[in-house]
C-alpha cells in the first residue's frame, strides 16, 4: 500500500487508467464477480427462456400451448433487458464503494454495493434510463456524422474517376470510409462522454440525478481520446472472451455433426441453442467489472485535473474530515455520507488514491 506522502497524483492516460483497472480487477477478482453475477444471470435466464419459447412458438400445434409460448417469449425480454439495465444500476452502484476503496481503503464488498444499490435505487434507474437513451442519441448523431461524410466521399470519389484512374478513386474512397468512421466514433464517445460520470457523481457526491447529469456534462473535457481507448480495450477482452467460450462449444457441435454456423441457427438442436445463448452474458460477467472501474478511476482522475481533488483528499487523510461550514461550493464533496444506510470512511488512513502499486 502506497504512503499517504508518495501518492501518484500524476494525471492518468489512458495506458495508466486501462493498467490500473486492471490491477484492481485481479486484485478484487471474486468480489467483483459475485457483484456481476445476479443480473447477467437474470438476463442469461431471459436467454434461454427466449431460445425455449421461440422455437417453440412456431412449432406448437394447440391454441393452449401458443398462448404459453407467446407469455414465456414477452416474459423473456422483460428478463433480458431488466438483466441489462439492472447490470448498469448495480455496476452504478459499485462506483461509490470503488472509489471509497481509492479514497479510504474502504473493502470492495458485494455486501457494500447492493447497499448502495439500495440506498440510490430509483435514483439509479432513473439515471441509467436518461443515459441510455443519450447514448441512443449519441448513435444517431455519430451515423449522421457518417453518413454526412461518406455521401461527400462518394461523390467526390465517382467525379474524381472521370477525370483520373480508377484506382485512385478507389483508394480515396477507402480513405474517405476510414475518416468517417473515425469522425463518427469521435462524435459518438464525445457525445456518449459527457454522461458517463453520472453514477459515480450520484453516490460519491450525493447530488440528484439533473444535477449529477449537469455536474457531468461540466465535468467530462478532454475525455473522448481516453474514454474511447478504454472501450475499444474492453470490447477487444470481451470478444476475446467470447471466442474462448464460443470456440469450444462450436467444435463439441461440430463433432456431433451440427453445423455451428450462425446463419443455420434454426436447425440447431435446443441444448445447442440454449448453450450457444448463455455464452455472452458469461463473458459480461468476466469484463463487465473492468469498464466500472475504468470509468470510476476516470471520474477520480478528472477531479484530479480540474478540481485539485488530491489536494483534498490529502488534507482529509491528513486532517479528517473538514467540518461542514455551510458554504456553497461549485464542486462536490470529496464522498458524501448518508448517515441513514452508508458507513462514514476512516478518519485516517493509508491512503493510496491513484497509485494502486
Amino acid at each position: 500500500m502506497t504512503p499517504v506522502s508518495n501518492l501518484q497524483l500524476a494525471p492518468l492516460g489512458a495506458g495508466d487508467l486501462i493498467d490500473r483497472a486492471v490491477r484492481l480487477y485481479r486484485r478484487h477478482l471474486t468480489t467483483f464477480l459475485r457483484i456481476a453475477a445476479p443480473p447477467v444471470v437474470v438476463a442469461a435466464v431471459g436467454k434461454v427462456l427466449w431460445t425455449i419459447s421461440w422455437r417453440s412458438l412456431f412449432a406448437a400445434s394447440e391454441n393452449d400451448l401458443l398462448a404459453v409460448y407467446a407469455v414465456l417469449t414477452v416474459v423473456s425480454l422483460f428478463m433480458i433487458a431488466g438483466g441489462y439495465v439492472f447490470n448498469l444500476v448495480v455496476m452504478g452502484g459499485a462506483a461509490r464503494n470503488v472509489v471509497a476503496n481509492l479514497l479510504w481503503g474502504e473493502p470492495v464488498s458485494a455486501r457494500a454495493t447492493y447497499s448502495a444499490v439500495r440506498s440510490r435505487f430509483w435514483s439509479l434507474l432513473a439515471a441509467t434510463m436518461i443515459v441510455a437513451v443519450w447514448a441512443g442519441l449519441s448513435v444517431t448523431v455519430a451515423f449522421i456524422g457518417w453518413y454526412s461524410v461518406v455521401v461527400v466521399v462518394a461523390l467526390g470519389a465517382f467525379v474524381l474517376a472521370t477525370v483520373t484512374f480508377p484506382v485512385v478513386s478507389a483508394i480515396a474512397g477507402i480513405l474517405g470510409f476510414i475518416v468517417a468512421s473515425f469522425v463518427a466514433l469521435w462524435l459518438f464517445f464525445f457525445m456518449l462522454g459527457r454522461v458517463a460520470y453520472v453514477p459515480q457523481i450520484l453516490l460519491v457526491e450525493g447530488k440528484g440525478v439533473w444535477d449529477s447529469l449537469g455536474r457531468s456534462f461540466s465535468l467530462a473535457k478532454g475525455n473522448v481520446r481516453r474514454l474511447m481507448a478504454m472501450t475499444l480495450f474492453i470490447t477487444f477482452a470481451t470478444y476475446s472472451a467470447l471466442m474462448i467460450l464460443v470456440i469450444p462449444l462450436g467444435w463439441y457441435g461440430y463433432l456431433n455433426g451440427i453445423d455451428p454456423t450462425p446463419w443455420n441457427s434454426a436447425s440447431w438442436p435446443t441444448w445447442y441453442a440454449i448453450g450457444n445463448s448463455v455464452v455472452d452474458p458469461i463473458s459480461s460477467i468476466l469484463l463487465t467489472p473492468i469498464w466500472m472501474l475504468g470509468l470510476s478511476l476516470m471520474y477520480v482522475d478528472e477531479r484530479v485535473r480540474h478540481e485539485g481533488y488530491d489536494i483534498e483528499l490529502l488534507a482529509s487523510q491528513r486532517l479528517g474530515e473538514v467540518p461542514d461550514p455551510s458554504v456553497t461550493s461549485p464542486f462536490g464533496p470529496a464522498i458524501s455520507i448518508d448517515p441513514r444506510s452508508l458507513p462514514p470512511p476512516p478518519l485516517s488512513t493509508s491512503g493510496r488514491v491513484l497509485g494502486l502499486s
